[in-house]
């Protein structure tokens, strides 16, 4: 491929929209510190497929997890007092929420019960997780972001085990984001949004990671690299908050396409979904609508495989 070429451009698609009755049109305590005190109706993160289908994403400011069929229909799953940031879905269909005001959670969604899961570490509260994954052997990575920054960089990667072990991964981070695991589990790849790039996290046997570096730098945009997804053929996702476009990078970090917003800027995370999971969907917060678009390449499945 030819590094200085632009990579093919990807027009998405309105797959469903947060509908007016469900919008809340007010300040809230998350918006004021994140967004400048901007008033928002809703705010989509956390997309995650269940095995019938349904999308589960999460409304940060008003602490709701909205399930959307496959016809794109809304409903509320869950409401309780927190911040849902990111949410994946267990091999046994437990979900569980990276909350930035209370840790990680777990969703029941049969009943809709938010309850605690890791809320602090020995004895300290969290700074406010991000985003989260499963390995294959059932330990969950999440990102433990807060206010961090350039100016502040603190941020970390959290692993947590079955059996509750807790171990800091990886510290010392400016506003660590997104995160996911290549086809082999070797290598974690972290987005770090106020840095504008994706690290690259190798990792070793003992579970620790060694020899971190930049996979991708990015430019631009209002914020930065916020979710990602993998593909089958270790391609990456990334969806570029504030640019309103998710990118697919190659193993090698070649640009393969852009994927750009039919609406808003705010493209925040994205999951593959459908019958052969070839569609990308994507959380555009701004406009609170869940964008769309066909790729070649099925994602990989997102359940552990316990």
């Amino acid at each position: 491929m030819n590094l200085f070429a632009p990579p093919e451009t990807i027009q998405t698609e309105v797959f469903a929209r947060v509908p007016d009755s469900l919008r809340r049109a007010r300040r809230t305590e998350w918006a004021d510190f994140i967004l400048g005190g901007q008033t928002v109706d809703c705010f989509l993160e956390g997309p995650s497929f269940d095995r019938e289908g349904n999308l589960y994403v999460v409304d940060i400011p008003f602490g709701r997890v909205f399930r959307i069929s496959p016809q794109g229909d809304f409903e509320v799953a869950a409401e309780y007092d927190g911040q849902p940031n990111g949410l994946k879905i267990r091999n046994d269909g437990e979900i569980f929420i990276a909350d930035h005001k209370n840790g990680i959670m777990r969703l029941d969604p049969n009943t809709g019960a938010v309850t605690p899961h890791q809320t602090r570490r020995r004895l300290e509260p969290f700074k406010g997780c991000n985003d989260l994954l499963f390995a294959a052997n059932g330990d969950i990575y999440f990102t433990d972001q807060g206010q961090t920054g350039l100016h502040d960089p603190t941020g970390r990667v959290f692993r947590l085990t079955p059996d509750g072990r807790l171990d800091p991964i990886l510290e010392g981070i400016p506003s660590p984001n997104g995160l996911v695991f290549n086809p082999s589990e070797r290598i974690l790849y972290l987005a770090v949004t106020r840095d504008n790039a994706v690290w690259r996290l190798p990792m070793l046997a003992d579970g620790g990671v060694s020899r971190v570096g930049v996979f991708i730098q990015l430019s631009g945009g209002l914020a930065g690299p916020d979710g990602m997804a993998m593909d089958e053929e270790g391609n990456l996702a990334v969806c570029h908050a504030g640019l309103g476009v998710a990118w697919l990078f190659s193993r090698l970090g070649e640009p393969i396409y852009r994927i750009q917003s039919a609406t808003g800027l705010y493209t925040t995370n994205l999951a593959y979904g459908g019958p052969e999971r070839k569609h990308v969907y994507i959380t555009e917060s701004e406009t609170g609508t869940i964008l769309r678009a066909e790729l070649k390449v099925p994602g990989r499945p997102m359940y552990s495989h316990l």
